[in-house]
């Protein structure tokens, strides 16, 4: 009997040493279980950094900014540089346009052939000695060839001859092309524009300058919105810039039999 309950002593310390490494063998496994799945999460969390970028040189949308080389060798000129009385609020390099989308990446700023920039500056002379409170703000300057082609396409329901009195043909260029026309309209120093009586891109027989009488006739035109718009065409014409007669906004520069002598053609973005 003694040696059998000895046995019996010694099986149970056994059983207890046994259930404590069992114990033991657990809790490590749930340990580690624990510890790999706080790194997976932090690995899913954790954002991913790529150290070829620079954020500093480049714009939010991963495209670098137009160059001062690229545009010299363009012949192309930021407006500002040369008067900044001049405001600019580029309609296309944003969503508030006619497209409804934001069409320029690259191009931010005004930019126009060096001579036409320069006759812009001076139109902005001579509006600042009639009142020196108002500005010129510059809605497009030079309008790449491939920005050309999807404004004429969005117009497609339209016929040609009706979509050209708004848009150019791409396969007959435009002045914007070549950076020798210029959309744009006259704002107070708050920068808020003057009452022209219809809206930048607007289509509309308001917006025709070749129609103003009659809409004024319709009571569609006040006096007072047409003389905002004769104001902006004496002062552009200061420099010899000729209005379109279907668009208060635009003003060329030259002709386009000039231009296409005199400049090149800007197919994309810079």
């Amino acid at each position: 009997m003694f040696k059998i309950a000895r046995y019996s002593v010694s099986f149970s310390k056994f059983e207890q040493m046994r259930r404590s490494l069992i114990f033991l063998l657990l809790g490590f496994i749930i340990a580690c279980h624990q510890k790999s799945k706080k790194t997976d999460e932090w690995k899913a969390t954790r954002p991913i950094q790529d150290k070829n970028v620079n954020e500093d040189s480049t714009e939010k949308n991963g495209k670098q900014p137009v160059s001062d080389s690229i545009l010299d060798e363009l012949n192309l000129m930021d407006v500002q540089k040369l008067n900044s009385a001049i405001y600019v609020d580029l309609k296309y390099a944003g969503t508030e346009n006619f497209l409804k989308t934001k069409v320029y990446q690259r191009i931010q700023k005004a930019y126009l052939q060096k001579d036409v920039a320069e006759r812009l500056a001076r139109c902005q002379d001579y509006l600042s000695s009639i009142d020196s409170s108002l500005h010129l703000l510059v809605y497009d300057a030079v309008r790449p060839l491939e920005v050309q082609k999807k404004m004429w396409n969005v117009l497609d329901s339209l016929p040609s001859y009706e979509r050209g009195k708004y848009v150019s043909n791409p396969l007959n260029k435009s002045l914007h092309n070549y950076g020798a026309a210029v959309d744009l309209t006259i704002c107070n120093s708050d920068g808020n524009p003057l009452d022209m009586g219809a809206e930048f891109d607007e289509f509309s027989e308001k917006a025709q300058p070749s129609k103003e009488l009659q809409m004024m006739a319709k009571g569609l035109l006040s006096q007072e919105q047409i003389n905002n718009r004769l104001l902006l065409r004496k002062v552009m014409r200061k420099e010899g810039f000729r209005n379109l007669p279907t668009e208060w906004w635009h003003f060329n520069a030259c002709s386009r039999n000039d231009a296409s002598k005199k400049y090149q053609i800007i197919e994309e973005e810079p």
